[in-house]
């Protein structure tokens, strides 16, 4: 009814439904939902709307945030939207039809290629919704090659993603899910090793991890394979312009949230999801991968290679319902690691490292000591021992500054815990100001 459809056409649709008329339709649609009146102001002409919009703007509070836990606050290259807001990208509609598309086929196969090299996998499909879905998507893959169950995963993986993976096998109570504890702020490997089994369908881990701290994934990856476990890593792709990649460890599948490469901050996205692995384990992957060929004539062209859907194939053989990927994401991803290249890319890993680096040192300084002494790539935590959601709501409202994120939801011993994360954007001052700030909010308490 929502179409320009005419009277006569409705008539019909609504004597082949079997109803007397449209109202007789929607009988079971309580009055007091139909026809609803709502108390609005009069409208308002161009110039009275942008005033409106402009005071409504200036409402708006700007902290300097220390927020990470997955997704950050990066620069992001002009060139970077220039090109993803040109008119033949933006409006590209996803592409079912390979032939109708060629120029958005290729930016996806540039991405494809851009990913499998970044994490040193042999293949990356289109991309997937974000990060939590590549992740219960590369869950699911191990769970259909093994055949098995029973699912280990470090504590220290971020827990919104372990919330996604575990609502994906909601309906079936056979698999068991079994975190591995966290030793000195990384995975406990001999917890690990005595949880390995032969029901053991895959182990899962991150680097670096939820609170910042680089885990020994080499070994992970070793102590899971004398066991015949498939093995999965969650990669921060910006980071591994410094860190060794899962590829480099052995990983079977590898995924990430590729926010941090060219993406902005916004209210939950869109995001885009990377999802890389083994060649072995391609019939496996979710959603689309487009490849290089020739035509009749031997030139040069794109295709959809493989889309292992239900969409295209039998019901009971796709590995995954998902049916699209985030193209427009993804090209904003491609652009930005063709516009810094290995060496760029290495440089602004570095960068945030510093930054943390820097960041630790002045806490140091000022008294306090980190939770943990492990390795840190641009994240680290620390345990204030105050009630720190009071602590970082008071820091907002009083200094416009968001100190970072609380994680007591991975267990007691992190109850009073904050994560910070520095990244480029990030100077000297700005560090100076939060351990200043902070310094200043605790002594207060202390007295």
């Amino acid at each position: 009814m929502y179409i320009s459809n005419t009277k006569k056409q409705k008539d019909e649709m609504i004597k082949e439904i079997g109803a007397k008329s449209f109202d007789d339709l929607i009988k079971q649609v309580p009055q007091k939902f139909l026809n609803s009146k709502f108390d609005l102001p009069a409208g308002l002409s161009e110039l009275e709307a942008y005033r409106r919009m402009k005071d409504l703007s200036e409402k708006n509070k700007t902290l300097l945030s220390f927020v990470g836990g997955g997704v950050y606050e990066r620069y992001t290259p002009a060139v970077v939207k220039h090109i993803t807001e040109r008119t033949e990208f933006l409006t590209a509609y996803t592409p079912y039809q390979a032939e109708a598309s060629q120029g958005l086929l290729e930016s996806i196969y540039e991405y494809q290629s851009l990913m499998s090299n970044l994490y040193d996998m042999d293949c990356s499909n289109a991309s997937l919704y974000d990060g939590s879905t590549s992740l219960a998507e590369a869950v699911k893959a191990c769970v259909r090659i093994s055949g098995k169950t029973k699912i280990l995963y470090s504590s220290l993986v971020n827990p919104k993603y372990i919330d996604v993976v575990k609502t994906y096998f909601a309906n079936s109570k056979e698999y068991e899910f079994i975190s591995v504890e966290n030793k000195n702020g990384v995975t406990d490997l001999n917890k690990l090793s005595e949880l390995l089994d032969d029901k053991t369908a895959c182990a899962v881990v991150s680097n670096p991890n939820y609170i910042g701290s680089i885990e020994d994934i080499e070994e992970f990856n070793r102590l899971a394979k004398t066991k015949g476990v498939l093995t999965v890593c969650v990669a921060d792709p910006l980071s591994l312009g410094i860190l060794k990649t899962p590829g480099e460890a052995g990983f079977d599948f590898a995924v990430g949230e590729g926010q941090s490469l060219g993406l902005p901050l916004s209210y939950g996205g869109p995001y885009v999801g990377i999802f890389t692995c083994k060649k072995e384990y391609l019939r496996q992957m979710p959603g689309r991968i487009c490849g290089m060929t020739v035509d009749k004539d031997g030139k040069r062209g794109f295709t959809l290679t493989l889309q292992a859907r239900e969409q295209h194939i039998r019901r009971e053989k796709a590995p995954s319902n998902i049916c699209s990927n985030e193209a427009l994401s993804a090209l904003s991803t491609a652009i930005y690691l063709t516009l810094l290249g290995k060496s760029g890319l290495k440089e602004v890993a570095t960068l945030n490292n510093n930054m943390a680096a820097l960041a630790a040192s002045k806490f140091k300084e000022k008294g306090f000591k980190l939770k943990f002494n492990s390795p840190f790539f641009n994240e680290f935590a620390i345990d204030f021992n105050t009630d720190v959601k009071k602590l970082r709501e008071d820091i907002v409202k009083n200094d416009g500054i968001d100190i970072g994120i609380t994680v007591d939801e991975l267990g007691p011993e992190f109850k009073n815990t904050v994560v910070m994360a520095f990244t480029e954007t990030k100077t000297e001052s700005d560090i100076s100001r939060l351990v200043e700030t902070v310094a200043s909010r605790m002594c207060s308490k202390v007295k």
